[in-house]
């Protein structure tokens, strides 16, 4: 074969070869633009603007993520939350009213996370005291079911938080529907002590009170906090008068004395016909009102169960004889009242 021939042939076979090299190199390109596309973020819906979002709308939108599944999410919105409402000026509204704030924040009481709880704390601290005392019922709804729960950390969040009330809103709190009654029964499993029920088969080996570490630090906080409950509930209010009554003397109260407009009912507080009293949700707005109750249902339960914890001694002792001067104090005139 000559050389020409050669040539021809070997010239054939690049001929043969580059259109396999063509096929190759478009599959790459086509392999390559397909792994680039599923790498692609696709946004269905975007909205570019030059202005910023307000902080009312930042506001709405990180109480909005509060109900996300990841608590570090939670976490930053509490925050977020937390800042904005601390920065205000002193005499600026929130963001958003306490009643659109607080059916957001309320159900994280029970949250599994004790980073979410703590900050929940915070943002609550920091809210104007003034306006979450019209909210207080809202409040008890989710501190008794933290009372009660069956996780020890809960449990203490919410005495947390109910310490934090009693502190802003003390009378409110004991004067609500279920503030009083219920709250003590809540007390009462919450610490193992028996009701009144069951006070009369008392007895110290029921319960253990002198505990240490960090068992016995969460009953003297307890204590503690039920010291600060009965003393919102037993201690006097005093009237005083403002400038408005004063400038109306002498009719201050004629609204009272007044005729009814509408058909006299004057036995209605006898309840003859209506339906029966439910003693625990009831309102017992005075001081005489619980301390009738609480004479009937509790006080020999806890007097005992306060004698019990005093004879054990240490730092549970000092906080039960506390709780038992409170007691003291605040039954005082009751006794009295009943003598005459």
């Amino acid at each position: 074969m000559g050389s020409s021939a050669k040539k021809k042939k070997d010239k054939k076979k690049d001929f043969q070869v580059v259109p396999e090299a063509l096929f190759l190199t478009e599959e790459i390109i086509e392999c390559d633009r397909a792994e680039t596309e599923a790498e692609a973020v696709v946004v269905n819906q975007q909205s570019l603007t030059t202005t910023a979002p307000s902080l009312s709308s930042q506001f709405s939108h990180h109480l909005s993520l509060l109900t996300s599944r990841s608590d570090s999410q939670r976490i930053d919105s509490l925050s977020y939350l937390t800042t904005a409402v601390a920065a205000r000026p002193v005499n600026a509204p929130l963001q958003q009213p306490v009643s659109v704030i607080l059916p957001n924040l309320l159900p994280l009481l029970l949250d599994g996370s004790n980073s979410v709880r703590s900050q929940l704390l915070k943002l609550l601290r920091s809210l104007p005291s003034n306006d979450v005392e019209d909210h207080v019922g809202q409040l008890l709804l989710y501190i008794r079911a933290g009372m009660t729960h069956l996780a020890a950390d809960i449990r203490g969040s919410s005495m947390d938080v109910l310490a934090w009330v009693l502190a802003i809103a003390g009378p409110e709190l004991v004067s609500c529907a279920g503030g009083w009654v219920k709250m003590l029964k809540c007390f009462l499993a919450m610490l193992g002590w028996p009701n009144e029920a069951t006070a009369a088969a008392w007895s110290s080996s029921k319960a253990s009170f002198g505990k240490g570490g960090s068992e016995g630090k969460v009953l003297v906080k307890n204590l503690n906090t039920l010291s600060s409950f009965l003393r919102a509930g037993f201690v006097p209010i005093h009237d005083t008068r403002n400038a408005e009554m004063v400038s109306r003397f002498p009719l201050w109260y004629v609204q009272h004395q007044l005729l009814p407009t509408r058909r006299s009912n004057c036995y209605a507080h006898l309840n003859l016909f209506g339906p029966p009293r439910d003693e625990e949700s009831e309102v017992y707005e005075d001081r005489e009102a619980r301390q009738r109750i609480f004479h009937m249902r509790f006080q020999q339960a806890i007097e005992r169960a306060l004698e019990a914890a005093k004879r054990e001694g240490g730092e549970v002792g000092r906080a039960a004889a506390g709780v038992k001067k409170v007691l003291v104090e605040g039954m005082d005139g009751f006794e009295q009242e009943e003598d005459i």
